[in-house]
């Protein structure tokens, strides 16, 4: 792990530290992209479809309420959101714009690009992320560490379920979610 992931793998987060640190939060996006690059699947198009997939996952009583919309069944038992989750935020979004988002994205994306874990390139948006080989390999040992398990279970199912644009997902989430978007742009969900 530490030799693809040099500047991850010291962190805490391999031991499920759930701090404010990037280390924790680029283990979670990488898990994420790697997700929705698998499977004849190709990255994830664009920032807004990033902040919205990464809500569901940081909030996954969020992702249950959005599931119930979209296929009208919840998400298996095992991946539905733990009574600890809740009743608390393991990191804290900022209502934006166009609705959560978190500021540190651009430094977690330049970190794990700059590693060589995550390519960008062009797409529908104005930018598309994917893994690269190396990113693979570290998200799958990622994956099969115990504490990073239901993370990437629910990053798949997240790619599974939510897989459309980054405006679809907007949408879905101010037509649905009326308390995470019903309050003044650049305060705390």
């Amino acid at each position: 792990m530490v030799a693809l992931m040099p500047d991850l793998g010291a962190g805490e987060y391999l031991n499920g530290s759930r701090d404010t640190g990037l280390d924790y939060h680029a283990a979670r996006i990488l898990l994420l992209v790697a997700a929705f690059s698998y499977q004849k699947r190709k990255g994830i198009d664009g920032l807004t479809k990033l902040a919205k997939l990464d809500f569901l996952l940081r909030y996954p009583v969020m992702m249950e309420r959005l599931a119930l919309v979209e296929s009208n069944e919840t998400p298996p038992d095992h991946l539905r959101a733990t009574d600890e989750e809740r009743l608390a935020v393991e990191s804290r979004m900022i209502r934006y714009k166009f609705g959560p988002w978190d500021d540190r994205y651009y430094p977690i994306l330049g970190m794990l690009i700059g590693t060589d874990l995550v390519r960008s390139s062009g797409g529908k948006g104005r930018l598309r992320m994917s893994v690269t080989g190396d990113g693979k390999r570290a998200a799958s040992q990622l994956a099969a560490l115990p504490t990073w398990r239901l993370t990437a279970a629910r990053c798949e199912y997240i790619a599974t379920n939510f897989n459309t644009t980054g405006n679809r997902l907007k949408d879905l989430i101010y037509e649905n979610l009326p308390d995470v978007v019903d309050r003044p742009h650049r305060t705390y969900i």
